[in-house]
């Protein structure tokens, strides 16, 4: 199959649309994706990069007996909401969806998204909607997978990001959201993977970035020659050489050492079982800090940790505020992780009381316990568990604790909020605080707290974990109903 611009791509599909209609419209709202929605001839029209109260020309693309789907041609009257987008990719790379439109009107679009999950699905009123947890808007992002593409009539590589509702990875050469140095190895990797002799077999790298070094994990499905390991040890030197020359104002001395800052390698042949550093002697250091709790957190480059580090800071401290716990009490976390929350929780309740971390994944729960470990705590113990098939027998067998803590990934928490409606008072917790990913399952597994009366949804809030983006992380506060 022959491979099409990004250019010869959007002109087809205007020439596929040409015959659908222009309308002149008054956007109504906006949707979590960054659509305005507007109502024409009884349907509702949703219209890509037009924003609440403005009147735009928008070329219809899409028709169904429903609604419609738009692309925004001309703004007639434009948002005082609107903002010029800092990424000179934005609409093509398929990221950051809302950077059109101006930063707090982002914050208000996820936590309208929030209350209308809990109206709608869960029926609930939220007794004290929380402030906005906010933070880094540009360069937070910790975490990426760049994927590459062997592009051989152009004789280029592309590493990035795929484009906008594409399998095809968008041409970029930065990143806004990255730290600066990620952003600048976008360019040099694509020169780098191009001298290869596995160019065609790289299909992705993911980044990992630590307080103190870089790790890139190269995915390739063929073997490396000496050749491609010597220009990879190359461009690992020269760029961790390089990383001293980035500007003091561009720097963030507060999350990592960039003058000691290194570039270290990491290969993927097959499985997760196959990474392993390029050079057995160079591991490099990965992890980040919680100095309030002063905790540090070693990870590996396929541990899963939040993509957003400084944020994370600011979650972590914030939901053991809303948990409120004591010295002394005994507390239960779940979906543990690395020890996230497990960890800042046991210096918290200090050497007389103990945290539980459950966690399904037995890799995880391994380096939970051994972080708890490497951080002096004593009083933390971690069980492997399903927590997606957990009963209500399970939790009697865990014992009685005082607060919880949920973090689930994107799936919810729904077995364990089913299995807790069958708990007796003495054994329900005091509080739970409830971090979420996805507004539809907390608001799923609310309305399952909530139903009985034993609890009462009192706060919730977000956190913008992921600026510019439509992903939208919350954190919810049930108090136990005596």
């Amino acid at each position: 199959m022959a491979y099409k611009t990004s250019q010869q791509r959007r002109r087809a599909a205007k020439q596929a649309v040409i015959h659908l209609p222009q309308q002149i419209l008054t956007i109504q709202s906006i949707d979590i994706e960054g659509n305005g929605i507007a109502h024409h001839n009884g349907k509702v029209v949703f219209v890509r990069g037009a924003i609440t109260g403005e009147q735009v020309r928008a070329q219809i693309t899409r028709t169904k007996p429903s609604y419609d789907k738009a692309e925004l041609v001309h703004v007639i009257k434009s948002s005082s909401q609107r903002a010029v987008p800092a990424c000179i990719h934005f609409g093509v790379c398929g990221g950051c969806s809302l950077q059109h439109i101006e930063a707090d009107s982002q914050v208000a679009i996820k936590q309208r998204a929030l209350e209308d999950s809990l109206t709608h699905i869960a029926k609930l009123k939220i007794e004290t909607i929380l402030p906005p947890i906010s933070g880094l808007s540009w360069g937070y992002r910790y975490r990426a997978r760049f994927s590459i593409k062997n592009v051989v009539k152009k004789n280029t590589v592309l590493v990035g990001f795929h484009e906008r509702a594409s399998t095809y990875v968008a041409d970029i050469k930065s990143c806004a959201v990255l730290p600066l140095h990620v952003s600048n190895l976008m360019l040099p990797l694509r020169k780098l993977i191009g001298q290869l002799s596995v160019h065609s077999h790289v299909p992705q790298i993911e980044v990992a970035v630590g307080e103190v070094d870089t790790v890139l994990l190269m995915r390739h499905l063929a073997p490396l020659t000496a050749a491609d390991i010597a220009y990879m040890d190359d461009f690992a030197h020269f760029h961790s050489l390089n990383l001293q020359n980035i500007p003091t104002n561009l720097k963030e001395p507060n999350l990592f050492n960039q003058s000691n800052h290194a570039i270290i390698w990491y290969t993927q042949a097959a499985g997760g079982d196959s990474i392993q550093p390029l050079h057995s002697e160079r591991k490099g250091n990965l992890h980040y800090t919680l100095p309030e709790f002063n905790i540090v957190m070693p990870f590996k480059v396929s541990d899963f940790t939040q993509v957003n580090h400084p944020m994370n800071r600011v979650l972590v401290s914030k939901a053991l505020a809303l948990l409120m716990p004591q010295r002394g009490e005994h507390i239960l976390d779940l979906f543990c992780g690395l020890g996230n929350f497990t960890l800042p929780l046991a210096q918290t309740v200090g050497k007389t009381g103990t945290v539980m971390g459950i966690e399904g994944s037995e890799t995880l729960t391994a380096r939970a316990q051994s972080n708890a470990i490497y951080n002096h705590l004593i009083n933390t113990t971690f069980k492997v568990n399903n927590l997606f098939t957990i009963k209500t027998e399970d939790l009697y067998e865990w014992g009685y604790f005082d607060r919880w803590l949920i973090d689930p990934p994107r799936e919810g928490a729904q077995a364990v909020c089913e299995a807790l409606l069958n708990l007796p008072l003495n054994h329900r917790p005091k509080r739970i605080v409830y971090v979420s990913c996805n507004p539809a399952t907390l608001a799923r597994d609310a309305a399952i707290l909530c139903k009985t009366g034993k609890w009462l949804l009192s706060q919730a809030g977000i956190a913008n974990m992921f600026p510019h983006t439509s992903h939208v992380e919350s954190i919810a506060v049930f108090e136990r109903i005596n």
